[in-house]
């Protein structure tokens, strides 16, 4: 087949046309989907719905971080005991069980040692010792007054004397760290009947949380038998990332959450921030101390610490004026001629009906502070009634 060279150009311009023609088509149906698209987020309020909402500009409040970790309930280890036996021995007799509230002083085990009986035959030797030296010494200076001896002889007897008085304080010593009282050993130099059974005592009033101990057992000094510890007051600790410890000082509020006692809410202030940092959990230690005069707190409870920073400024709206949808937070922002903007915002957590502004908005931006709701209801109604 065989076309006229005169129509050619005439198919080609043709062509060409549709091709524009087309192209301006779609340029355009683009043009009009952004601007029905940015349309959508658009919305004019009428005179009846103005009734239902309220405009102010965007302020900022005095606002507090709050940062959630998670603890425990501890022992306060000021009021923590860990008592031990003061001699070598066997376990005779158990006077304490664990949970038993003791007061200082009370006896919680005895032990018998032959360590104890050595030490105090020491000291009855010593103090024999000691007393006859100090008659020599007497002797001889009455010995010295008739010029029967040289002084020299009296001199070699007042030194033995004094090495004799060293030795029983130092027997003496030794039964104090063994644990014999003062009145003890006065008895022991009067009677000079040697006791080898050695009580371990309470130290402190309180409750005992921890016993290691049997009858029959051999102990030594080195051995934790009994802790005992007073659970008027205990520890409330956590571990803070060390990328937030800078939000958190000394003397900062905290509100301590037990899920054990129905998450009430106990408040407490920061005794303790850690100095240095765990290369394990990359976590620095932090401490509070509660009153648990009734003994509801209990040690190894969980707790979840919640620490206020310091108040700073920042911008702030009301929970009334936040949209969510799709997952997001919205605000309308006020435009000219009665219409305004949904515009997406970032904002912190509720506290006190605000919300901090986080990103989205500019200081002095008027917005629908009361009943944004109802605006975004009727925008839905819009949108609908435009889209059929």
């Amino acid at each position: 087949m065989k076309l006229n060279t005169l129509k050619v150009p005439k198919l080609i311009t043709a062509v060409l046309c549709c091709a524009l023609a087309l192209s301006a088509c779609k340029k355009a149906s683009i043009e009009e989907a952004t601007r029905t698209d940015n349309d959508t987020m658009r919305v004019f309020a009428p005179d009846s719905l103005k009734a239902q909402i309220e405009v102010a500009q965007v302020l900022s409040l005095e606002s507090s971080d709050i940062l959630r970790v998670a603890g425990q309930i501890d022992f306060d280890e000021q009021a923590l005991t860990r008592i031990g036996a003061s001699v070598t021995g066997r376990v005779t007799q158990i006077h304490a069980s664990l949970g038993q509230v003791v007061d200082k002083g009370d006896t919680l085990a005895l032990i018998n040692s032959s360590e104890l009986s050595g030490s105090q035959l020491s000291y009855l030797k010593a103090r024999s010792e000691r007393e006859l030296h100090r008659r020599n010494v007497e002797r001889a200076k009455t010995l010295f007054d008739a010029d029967v001896i040289s002084a020299a002889e009296l001199q070699r007897r007042e030194n033995e004397y004094e090495i004799a008085s060293a030795e029983t304080r130092a027997a003496q010593d030794q039964l104090r760290v063994l644990g014999v009282s003062a009145k003890a050993m006065d008895r022991l130099a009067a009677t000079g009947a040697i006791d080898s059974v050695a009580s371990v005592v309470a130290t402190i009033k309180g409750v005992v949380v921890e016993r290691k101990i049997a009858a029959g057992q051999v102990v030594q000094p080195s051995d934790v038998l009994f802790t005992v510890a007073d659970l008027s007051r205990v520890w409330a600790v956590a571990q803070v990332p060390e990328q937030q410890i800078s939000q958190v000082k000394v003397g900062q509020s905290v509100s301590i959450e037990v899920p054990a006692l129905e998450n009430d809410k106990l408040v407490g202030k920061l005794i303790y921030v850690g100095q240095t940092v765990n290369s394990e959990t990359r976590t620095v230690l932090v401490r509070t101390e509660l009153d648990n005069k009734h003994g509801r707190l209990k040690p190894s409870m969980l707790a979840s610490m919640l620490i206020e920073s310091a108040p700073v400024q920042r911008l702030a709206v009301p929970i009334t004026a936040v949209v969510r949808q799709d997952d997001a937070d919205y605000v309308f922002v006020e435009e000219q001629n009665g219409y305004f903007r949904l515009t997406p915002v970032k904002l912190a957590a509720e506290q006190n009906g605000q919300r901090v502004v986080l990103e989205g908005l500019k200081p002095g931006v008027r917005i629908v502070s009361d009943g944004a709701f109802h605006l975004n209801n009727h925008r839905n109604l819009a949108d609908m009634k435009n889209g059929s």
